[in-house]
């Protein structure tokens, strides 16, 4: 048996092709596309609205979607684990008796959400992110590079 275990989520993009991202210092939300955050040129992500950097952008949808898989696994893995037991003590002195297998949580798939935000051009990196209105008239930091914005397009 190996000892890693890979699961995948499918964190979906919204009509522009942008995925919520979430600063974990100051809470604000933000979007980029993909192919931008994965780009080996941006080493770091910024967040646009302290400008600092996370260890983390992952949304607490994406958290939550996470912890029941790992749970639903986890909880698959002890029930077969018992019912092996059980069998292998069916003629033995000492019983185990594993019971019903437990319920599964729901997984539902994650929905795209919080609309309310722009499509702004960092000049700095030439590069887009969908940043909230109040943070384009007030100036952002740029995701990709970190450089304050005052005038964004």
């Amino acid at each position: 048996m190996s000892d890693e275990i890979h699961m995948t989520i499918s964190i979906p993009t919204d009509d522009e092709g942008y995925i919520l991202l979430k600063c974990e210092h100051c809470g604000t939300f933000f979007k980029g596309t993909p192919s931008d955050i994965q780009d080996d040129g941006v080493l770091q992500l910024f967040c646009p609205s302290c400008g600092l950097v996370s260890d983390s952008y992952i949304t607490d949808d994406v958290l939550e979607l996470a912890m029941r898989m790992t749970e639903n696994y986890v909880n698959d893995m002890i029930y077969d684990t018992f019912k092996d037991m059980e069998r292998r003590t069916r003629n033995s002195m000492i019983k185990v008796k594993a019971g019903k297998r437990p319920p599964h949580k729901s997984e539902d798939p994650i929905r795209s959400g919080i609309e309310a935000m722009e499509i702004c051009t960092f000049p700095c990196c030439a590069r887009t992110a969908k940043i909230k209105p109040l943070l384009k008239m007030t100036g952002a930091y740029c995701p990709f590079c970190g450089v304050k914005n005052y005038e964004i397009e």
